[in-house]
């Protein structure tokens, strides 16, 4: 699959890697699609990598990652021609918030990035995912030494299932793939990157997440 990542930063470089082994095509997105340091790092990756526009990336990708911060993610993804997504799968894994003396404060509370992705772009198929977790994470779930889980929501089904099986591409099983429901569902997900982050700081490492534990036999809502 072409895969067009928006994004140049720590999560686009870590989870390309893992794409390009699994047989994807992969282009960065980027500001500065021209910039040196850039350049080096793509050409030691294996499978060919390419840097281009935001807009350029897009339009060779069948799927989209927006991997860009999350302060400026819409107003990024707003600014390149609706025609250019339309009916294409975004994945949206940015969490949107700014450093405050409390922590961290979310820029949309009790809303949400993805939701405000899917309302700007309504024949975008946008899922949430990834978000609830460091790039150490995403990209290498069985370093960690207890099954977790890794959360989906968006209101395409089959955009969903794209998204599943990219994930399983990641390492990451289907039955630790919960899926919540429809995008209003990223609010929650989007909710818990505070707590996150505290929890790097109180544990010392990245390298932790979140694991559901539920009664045995029971299935989730959306999978009904």
């Amino acid at each position: 699959m072409n895969i067009a990542i928006l994004g140049t930063g720590i999560v686009a470089r870590t989870v390309t890697p893992r794409l390009l082994a699994a047989g994807h095509s992969v282009v960065l997105g980027s500001r500065d699609p021209g910039d040196e340091k850039l350049a080096e790092w793509l050409a030691q990756q294996p499978g060919d990598p390419q840097a281009a526009s935001h807009a350029g990336a897009v339009s060779s990708g069948e799927l989209v990652i927006n991997a860009l911060p999350g302060d400026v993610a819409l107003g990024a993804l707003t600014a390149i021609n609706p025609a250019a997504l339309s009916g294409k799968v975004l994945l949206d894994l940015a969490n949107a918030v700014v450093p405050s003396d409390g922590g961290l404060d979310l820029l949309y509370p009790n809303a949400s990035l993805a939701a405000a992705i899917q309302q700007a772009l309504p024949e975008t198929r946008v899922v949430k995912s990834m978000n609830t977790m460091s790039a150490l994470v995403m990209e290498d779930p069985a370093a960690l030494p207890f099954p977790t889980n890794i959360f989906l929501c968006g209101n395409d089904a089959d955009a969903k299932q794209a998204v599943s099986k990219l994930l399983g591409d990641l390492g990451w099983p289907q039955e630790a793939i919960l899926d919540l429901g429809g995008i209003d569902a990223a609010r929650a997900t989007e909710h818990l990157f505070p707590l996150l982050a505290a929890l790097f700081g109180a544990t010392g490492t990245m390298r932790l997440n979140f694991a559901v534990i539920r009664e045995p036999g029971t299935v989730s809502a959306a999978a009904k």
